[in-house]
């Protein structure tokens, strides 16, 4: 088994399809992209992808190779990392990434807690989506960041806020005209859902939805807030997304609070605790007031 084979599974795995990840992700052929799956399934002694009418999905075996996989690789990374850090100590480096819009919210406020530390360190800044960002960090390629609380990923987590969910609409949609909406107002309109990609805000929405007793069928599955405002034109359809996204939106969406008990998740900080900057250290021994000083702005 060599590292190019938990790579090649991962990839497979998070597509759910080989064509896929053999064009988009690998940049290989599909008839190779399946022989090193193969070799793989023989390496490990079980099926770890079936077949269905979409594509491929992991087996109950496949899934349990996926946690040590990812796991595995990032180790590796963090290590090929933590060696070239050493063999370029001339200054420091601090690598900071974000859950895309929420740098808008958080970045002035971290580069304030660091503004001592600047004339010594390189900081490079990034905005992804919340499960690349924890892979990012798990690998050694970020130091820190705001994000998610995603599973699977061996990294502490610090919560440095909560966000409540709003719903996002054409301006001149007729719920628009309400102070707030009740999920029952959701029925019969076209509703735009999270992707599995987003999964810890995924849980969040059907959690509060199956809750409320509503189940709308989702017209279209994303995890990219300028997707869903593009949808929201183009379809008329609502969305359930946290609040921070409001930054984000077009004069032609607008949002609108949920009535009752609202819905709210976890923004945290991620990091890797066999990272041993000092500079990350300093990060996180003031990260009370970065988050005093992010909840007095107005």
């Amino acid at each position: 088994m060599e590292l190019r084979h938990l790579r090649y599974f991962i990839a497979v795995a998070e597509t759910g399809n080989l064509t896929g990840a053999a064009q988009l992700r690998l940049h290989t052929s599909q008839p190779s992209l399946s022989r090193q799956i193969r070799a793989l399934e023989e390496s490990v002694g079980v099926e770890l992808l079936r077949r269905n009418a979409r594509g491929v999905e992991l087996t109950p075996a496949g899934r349990a190779f996926m946690d040590h996989a990812r796991l595995a690789l990032s180790q590796v990374d963090a290590a090929v990392e933590a060696a070239r850090r050493e063999g370029h100590p001339s200054k420091q480096k601090f690598a900071l990434g974000f859950l895309t819009g929420e740098e808008m919210t958080w970045l002035p406020e971290a580069m304030h807690i660091l503004r001592d530390e600047l004339p010594n360190v390189d900081v490079t800044l990034s905005s992804s989506y919340s499960p690349d960002l924890a892979d990012a960090v798990a690998r050694g390629q970020l130091d820190l960041a705001f994000l998610r609380a995603e599973p699977g990923f061996d990294l502490t987590y610090e919560v440095v806020g909560q966000e409540p969910l709003v719903v996002l609409m054409p301006s001149d949609h007729r719920l628009a005209s309400r102070t707030s909406v009740q999920p029952k107002d959701f029925e019969n309109e076209p509703f735009i859902g999270v992707a599995n990609k987003a999964r810890v805000l995924q849980h969040v929405v059907i959690s509060y939805l199956k809750q409320a007793g509503v189940e709308p069928a989702p017209t279209q599955l994303v995890d990219n807030p300028a997707t869903i405002m593009s949808l929201i034109t183009s379809t008329r359809g609502i969305a359930l997304i946290p609040r921070y996204v409001e930054s984000l939106m077009p004069a032609s969406v607008v949002s609108r609070p949920l009535a009752g008990k609202v819905p709210t998740i976890d923004l945290v900080v991620g990091y890797s605790k066999v990272n041993k900057s000092p500079v990350l250290k300093l990060f996180l021994s003031r990260l009370g007031e970065l988050v005093a000083r992010v909840s007095s702005r107005p």
